[in-house]
């Protein structure tokens, strides 16, 4: 299929081949027939990225500042890289657009294939959309028509929360695309519409969609006749600007408890003395209505109660269709261009350079279009034994930032496949790295005769069912941490490792800190010294609690997901298997969403060594996220962020320079090397299994309260 990206770095906006996506759970793949672009937001992207480093940096001082607390935490070489990676990246753009349902993931019943469908997918020949984002066309309405749906619904969200009610004056600021929407729609129910704008083009066709009275600019005369001396009841704002006009003028024109919403993007000094004065109304309306950007509704499908939340994203989105379906939201008026899809570059050079485009369209041609889940990227190389064929499945932030600049220092493998659920990462990653083909399914790896090792890099909930499909497949496996997120999924890799006992291929995990410089640095020190103790402090800050690295059904929680980290170094550290495990978390408070990110796990081990870990999310960021301490036999090893390493015998210390390096290209190196030479796995089973199931006891611990024995919780339904 053919896919619209914005290219950051470079400010070009391409057209591009790229697989089709697959039906995830909860996801509903449709052939796009039509799709709008949305002239302000997306014109916003596209002069972003046409902006030097400089202009983007200005734009958005937030991303200055995560730039900043990386540089103190990482180095800047590493950050560096980081960061130019990250402006490589392409971003799809458009999410309004109309097609034919091709196949339903699963948990979906509402829709099925030949479904006629609205979507809030990009401008892609095929896309994939959360079922809560998409709704059934009605039949009198065109695909063209359907895909004014998800931006029409951003108006419509505005004027719900303008709260006008019928024979109410409203003010409409701004009449582009969503601002003409917004006139339909208010006089659909009743209201009086006065509609403003800078360019005097767009005020008559806001008298064909229904403006009772329209002025150029800020028309506060011709508002007082219109409206009486009190004002307006509502405002809605539209316009796209950085000044701080509209607000001013809507204050000013706005009766005592008035009320002001605003959709698009303006200055935000709010005057105090008219807001003060007449006890103004100001709200911000947040795209398509309730539950749009919220991962339980879109990610999870978790639909809001109709008794509470009437009007949701998708209830507004089949609103809107019905209004088209009744004739009034007339929105073929505002087509003013259409585009074939290979074309749909032109649209926003159009855009850019301001012509008077109001509506435009992007056609695609639908079924017709041949499916194809598999693109080449570059011609493969010949297979040999001295350099194997790789293969990655997953292409987030670790796996492109990470993962592939840590192999491209590498020469002794060739890349195979490259496969995400989506396409655009694969396609761009992969063509990037030199890989030999993108894929958005993981078949198409596993039966690859010239892949030989597979890196997995997905989401954790997927993690134990690549494993085992990518081991009896005879693929070496290299997984991203954890192996598995539950007791079950780990038996069931294990089962698989000893069923296929000598003919198993490697399997290791990314348990990259033993492979740190100041860990091994710290693990030499203490040679032939046991018993051990080590403290070790993981403070890695917060993130909230509805991202899926805190959801224990996909993330795993973050004990499973990143604690796991700590646990595996001091497994590594003392050289002895855990016995018994002990977690403590804080207590709940009202400001906590979750207090499994702030534990203390103690574990015994088989040697006698004894290891604390503090997994502490609730500390500040700018502190420092890691530190270890190991302590027998008379010596003392200290490390510090992976920088500062202490290591203290006889009342002398030696200091060791740790680089910040946290062991990820080391991890990686020792598995390319492992898949060559054949023999030992890099971190022997027992080892990686005991590491894989220590933080799954230390939940348990902490969810029953009380120490969990290793050798008696051997069965998933005792580690469960």
């Amino acid at each position: 299929m053919l896919q619209v990206v914005q290219e950051v770095r470079s400010g070009v906006t391409t057209v591009r081949e790229i697989p089709d996506p697959v039906a995830a759970p909860g996801q509903v793949v449709v052939a796009s027939v039509a799709s709008l672009v949305s002239a302000g937001t997306e014109r916003y992207v596209v002069e972003l990225a046409r902006k030097s480093l400089i202009g983007k940096a200005r734009e958005r001082p937030d991303h200055v500042r995560r730039v900043l607390q990386k540089l103190k935490s990482e180095g800047l070489v590493q950050t560096a890289q980081q960061v130019m990676a990250k402006l490589d990246e392409p971003m799809p753009l458009g999410y309004s657009s109309a097609g034919i349902v091709l196949e339903c993931g699963k948990g979906v019943q509402g829709f099925k294939p030949g479904d006629r469908v609205a979507t809030t997918g990009p401008h892609a020949g095929v896309v994939s959309v959360p079922k809560n984002l998409l709704a059934k066309i009605p039949e009198n309405v065109t695909f063209e028509q359907a895909a004014y749906t998800a931006v029409a619904s951003i108006g419509l969200e505005g004027v719900r929360l303008a709260k006008a009610t019928l024979g109410e004056r409203v003010l409409v600021i701004g009449l582009g695309l969503i601002g003409q929407i917004c006139v339909a729609l208010l006089k659909a129910q009743g209201c009086r519409v006065f509609g403003t704008d800078v360019d005097p083009r767009k005020l008559e066709l806001a008298r064909a969609f229904g403006a009772d009275a329209v002025g150029t600019g800020s028309p506060r005369e011709a508002i007082r006749d219109f409206a009486g001396p009190a004002g307006v009841d509502a405002v809605v704002i539209t316009a796209a600007t950085p000044s701080n006009e509209p607000i001013e003028f809507a204050a000013d024109v706005t009766r005592p408890k008035g009320r002001i919403v605003l959709v698009g993007v303006v200055g935000l000094n709010l005057p105090r003395a008219p807001f003060f004065m007449k006890e103004l109304e100001f709200t911000v309306s947040s795209s398509l209505g309730p539950g749009r950007m919220d991962p339980t509704y879109e990610d999870q499908g978790h639909d809001y109660p109709f008794g509470h939340v009437r009007w949701t994203a998708q209830r507004n989105m089949e609103a809107i269709l019905d209004l088209v379906s009744q004739g009034k939201l007339p929105v073929e008026k505002l087509t003013s261009h259409r585009f074939a899809i290979e074309r749909a570059a032109e649209a926003y050079d159009l855009i850019v350079a301001g012509a008077p485009v109001l509506g435009a369209v992007i056609e695609y041609p639908g079924v017709d279009a041949p499916r194809q889940r598999k693109i080449a990227l570059a011609k493969p190389k010949a297979t040999s034994q001295e350099q194997p064929g790789v293969s990655l499945l997953g292409a987030g932030n670790y796996a492109r930032l990470v993962m592939l600049p840590a192999l491209s220092k590498v020469d002794a493998i060739r890349w195979r496949g490259l496969c995400t659920a989506r396409g655009l990462n694969a396609e761009y990653s992969g063509r990037k790295a030199g890989f030999a083909y993108a894929t958005t399914e993981a078949d198409e790896v596993f039966n690859d005769p010239d892949t030989h090792a597979v890196i997995i890099a997905t989401r954790h909930d997927l993690h134990a069912d690549l494993v085992i499909k990518a081991l009896k497949a005879g693929k070496h496996v290299f997984v991203e941490k954890p192996l598995a997120i539950t007791a079950d999924e780990l038996a069931r890799v294990r089962e698989t490792v000893l069923s296929l006992g000598e003919r198993c291929p490697i399997l290791t995990v990314g348990f990259n800190r033993r492979y740190a410089p100041g860990l091994v640095a710290a693990r030499d020190h203490f040679r032939g010294v046991s018993p051990r103790t080590v403290s070790y402090r993981f403070a890695p800050g917060y993130i909230p609690g509805n991202v899926w690295p805190q959801d224990e059904n996909v993330g795993g929680g973050r004990i499973i997901g990143e604690a796991c980290h700590a646990l595996d170094a001091c497994i590594a550290l003392t050289g002895s298997l855990p016995v018994k495990v002990y977690a403590e978390s804080v207590g709940a408070a009202p400001s906590l969403e979750t207090t499994d990110d702030q534990v203390f796990i103690t574990v015994r081990h088989a040697d006698g060594s004894l290891s604390s870990v503090s997994y502490q999310a609730g500390g500040d960021r700018g502190a420092p996220v890691e530190r270890f301490e190991v302590m027998g036999g008379g010596r003392t090893a200290i490390v510090e962020d992976w920088a500062e390493v202490s290591l203290w015998r006889r009342e002398k210390v030696t200091k060791v320079d740790g680089g910040k390096e946290r062991g990820n290209a080391a991890g990686l190196r020792g598995f390319i090397e492992a898949v060559q030479r054949g023999g030992p796995w890099p971190i022997a089973w027992e080892e990686l299994y005991a590491s894989a199931r220590l933080p799954i006891l230390a939940l348990q611990s902490l969810r029953t309260g009380l120490p969990v024995d290793v050798a008696t919780a051997d069965t998933p339904e005792v580690m469960s």
